[in-house]
């Protein structure tokens, strides 16, 4: 059996046959993953099919980092190469529609339902350590601008928005506050961006709720893209304003939210820069 490093083609094959098995399992399609190891063997240089099921590890671990889904009988492994983050971001460029594609099943099937969203603490407040892998993820999603890449996404934007809207709404009705449930409104949508959040919303006291929503399809602490204007708002509005953080979206939505100071949760890193004429 070979122990030499994988070959771009060998990365390019396993990695296409991986996310045809992830588009299965979104979709809640069956597969076998036993016939789809079978059928990629042939086409490898005289691998063995536990160094394929490690690969598939791999690849996990680099969606991951790319703050992407991933087959959740794949545990992610991190100890990968490079060139292996390469041959996924190939397939991802040659396949645009994956970044832009609709809710999977669980989370069109909610958004329908209006159900409410499980929320928990941020990751900075969770009592628990960062993960042994987090500056291995980080420097992927650096490299490849994930967070320029999911704030581009307006589908995954959109779909996002919506789901939030309907939690608000659910919530508030779940309060006994159908009043207010009824006066929940979708800024960005029906006044467009610039007011430095995309939802109004309420507590079930009365006390307004602004909610500027990022939404994902990765982990929790997959990077987001955030305005000077949001900033500002966050900053003059601090009682009230609120970032929504959706995360796993594809899956099973899951959330927490962040209260201003941002810096005391995230780290600020200027990405552009206004040029004057002098």
């Amino acid at each position: 059996m070979s122990n030499g490093p994988w070959t771009d083609e060998e990365n390019d094959l396993i990695v296409a046959d991986y996310f045809a098995m992830l588009a299965d399992d979104i979709s809640a399609r069956r597969y076998s993953k036993a016939e789809h190891r079978r059928a990629l063997l042939p086409l490898l240089n005289d691998r063995s099919e536990g160094s394929v099921e490690f690969k598939h590890q791999n690849i996990s671990a680099v969606l991951k980092g790319l703050g992407e889904d991933w087959i959740p009988g794949y545990k992610p492994a991190f100890n990968f190469q490079m060139t292996l983050v390469d041959a996924v971001a190939r397939w991802l460029a040659l396949n645009p529609a994956w970044l832009g594609r609709q809710p999977g099943l669980q989370t069109a099937t909610a958004l329908r339902e209006a159900a409410q969203i499980w929320i928990g603490p941020p990751p900075t407040l969770s009592n628990q350590p960062p993960p042994q892998e987090l500056d291995q993820m980080l420097h992927i999603a650096r490299k490849f601008d994930v967070a320029g890449r999911d704030e581009r996404n307006r589908a995954l934007g959109r779909a996002g928005e919506e789901r939030v809207l309907a939690h608000e709404r659910a919530a508030l009705r779940t309060a006994g506050r159908d009043d207010l449930a009824r006066k929940v409104r979708w800024v960005s949508e029906e006044d467009g961006d610039g007011a430095g959040y995309d939802i109004a919303s309420f507590a079930p006291d009365g006390l307004p709720r602004l909610i500027e929503v990022k939404t994902t399809n990765g982990w929790e602490r997959t990077p987001f893209h955030i305005t000077r204007n949001e900033l500002a708002v966050a900053e003059e509005r601090r009682s009230e304003w609120r970032l929504f953080r959706l995360w796993n979206f594809s899956r099973e939505p899951k959330a927490f939210e962040l209260h201003p100071p941002l810096d005391a949760h995230v780290s600020l890193t200027a990405t552009t820069f206004q040029a004057s004429f002098h």
